[in-house]
């Protein structure tokens, strides 16, 4: 007999609730509302998530940093409104500390599985797994595993209650586990594939992302990834049906599965979030989205002049400005000799008057900063990576593959202030920094130099592994978000900012 049963999956949803674009402020076809006007649940149907809901808009910034005004957690809410029923964590749902996390959890119906989170503290209402009978009669076992990189990336403060042991070590351990007491094996996987899907070339080694050695080893059913933000509408990988939703809730993913005897059968695609929602809890949380709206919109300062968006490619070859007013802010909060900064995968400029959503759209990250005891040789291969950023296609400069695939990750090209530096493109990549000196022209001399970075560039993530095992002089608490409208309200209007020299040679 033939048993038929349908997954709902997101992942990645980085606090899209409202269908609305902050950046633009303009109505879009998106958010967890949307999708969830989208699900048609039944007793043969389960509704899942792969994590990274805490971060990511100024709606959930605006909530987390005041939420003790506001009674009803948006996150949980729009959740529940899709009839959530198994999740695990992301990274970023991390970001916010121990108590944030546990206020989430709690606002939470759904059950949370992450195999690899140790709770130190005892208050968060975790599971490794979970077995659920559907009407049919069929038992699917779910797991939830996080990339155990959070212990990398994530500040030692938000860990201290908290231990995330090895992600595949625990995804071993969970479908044994799990193997006799069900039909049909899932995991929640907040990580991406370490291999190019249509090559099988290998990406990274760094075991950030482990989901092709997951399902090639441990013969899970159905893997449901994320954390990369690719769209992976689904993929045979030795026995594992894989799969992957972009990110910012614009799509789902549903996964119709049919057992017979022992062998199962997935068929997946992509289902739009669509252009309605049901009245609550949009309603109810209105008025939270009203007082978002009002903060996004006061003016903070000015600009001499507005900075119009920056073009990717012609930012990274002749620089930009809205990276030299970061790395002004970072120079200025740390007194560090130099300061890297990075912008997010759109154009981005500033317009004047300054507001809060043009500061959260221009620095899309909730990152704090970091100051790192180096050497010249540390900044010598940061910007060779940065420098990597490049290739030629007929004697002109564009942007590598290397920074496109598997994902986009324009992220990962910094800009650096308090250097005259080159770049030779003509040159073999790792030996393309021809100049480097302080601004002023004199060497970098052989003794140590502060650098200013955020928490997350620290970790020597995207590329810059040398900053990794970097002395660390000092941390701080507040968002960059924050620092950047504290900056302009005490400068303005302000002006350009010359605090690097910087040529691309071609």
């Amino acid at each position: 007999m033939e048993q038929r049963f349908k997954i709902y999956f997101t992942s990645d949803t980085h606090g899209h609730i409202f269908p609305v674009n902050y950046a633009a402020n303009r109505p879009e076809a998106s958010g967890l509302l949307n999708m969830a006007a989208q699900i048609e649940k039944d007793g043969d149907t389960l509704v899942l998530d792969g994590g990274d809901s805490l971060q990511g808009t100024p709606l959930v910034q605006y909530y987390l940093e005041h939420r003790a005004h506001w009674p009803l957690h948006p996150v949980a809410a729009a959740f529940n409104a899709m009839g959530l029923d198994y999740f695990t964590l992301g990274n970023h749902d991390f970001n916010f500390g121990y108590e944030a996390l546990e206020e989430f959890l709690g606002a939470m119906r759904g059950q949370c599985l992450c195999a690899n989170v140790q709770d130190l503290g005892g208050r968060l209402p975790l599971k490794p797994w979970a077995v659920r009978t559907l009407a049919s009669g069929l038992r699917v076992g779910v797991t939830g595993i996080v990339t155990d990189y959070v212990n990398v990336w994530e500040q030692p403060q938000n860990l201290e209650q908290l231990r995330i042991t090895d992600a595949f070590e625990a995804a071993r351990a969970a479908r044994e586990a799990l193997r006799p007491e069900c039909d049909v094996c899932v995991c929640i996987y907040h990580g991406g594939f370490e291999e190019e899907l249509a090559t099988g070339r290998l990406l990274s080694d760094s075991g950030e992302n482990v989901a092709c050695r997951i399902a090639r080893e441990l013969d899970f059913d159905l893997l449901l990834t994320g954390h990369q933000h690719m769209a992976v509408e689904g993929v045979r990988l030795a026995n594992t049906w894989a799969v992957q939703p972009p990110a910012n809730a614009g799509v789902s993913l549903l996964v119709e599965g049919r057992r017979e005897g022992e062998h199962t059968r997935f068929a997946s695609r992509f289902i739009p979030a669509g252009e309605t929602h049901s009245a609550q809890p949009y309603e109810a949380l209105l008025a939270l989205e009203k007082a978002v709206q009002n903060w996004l919109d006061e003016p903070i300062g000015a600009l001499q002049s507005p900075i119009p968006p920056e073009e990717k490619l012609d930012a990274a070859l002749h620089g930009s400005r809205v990276a030299a007013l970061f790395n002004q802010v970072q120079l200025d909060a740390t007194g560090a000799d130099v300061s890297c900064t990075s912008l997010g995968n759109d154009p981005v400029g500033l317009a004047s008057p300054v507001t809060m959503r043009g500061v959260t759209a221009a620095y899309l990250f909730a990152n704090t900063l970091v100051t790192l005891e180096v050497t010249e040789e540390v900044i010598r291969r940061c910007l060779e990576r940065c420098a990597a950023y490049f290739e030629l296609e007929n004697g002109r400069p564009k942007v590598s593959a290397v920074f496109l695939q598997p994902k986009v990750e324009h992220y990962n090209y910094d800009f650096f202030a308090g250097l005259d530096y080159a770049f030779d493109l003509r040159r073999p990549v790792g030996q393309r920094v021809v100049r480097l000196a302080r601004l002023d022209g004199s060497p970098l001399g052989p003794g140590p130099l502060r650098l200013c970075t955020s928490n997350y560039r620290a970790t020597g993530t995207g590329g810059y592994e040398v900053l990794r095992d970097c002395p660390v002089l000092w941390r701080g608490s507040v968002e960059l978000p924050d620092m950047v409208a504290r900056y302009i309200r005490d400068h303005s209007p302000v002006g350009p900012l010359e605090n690097a020299r910087f040529q691309v040679i071609w």
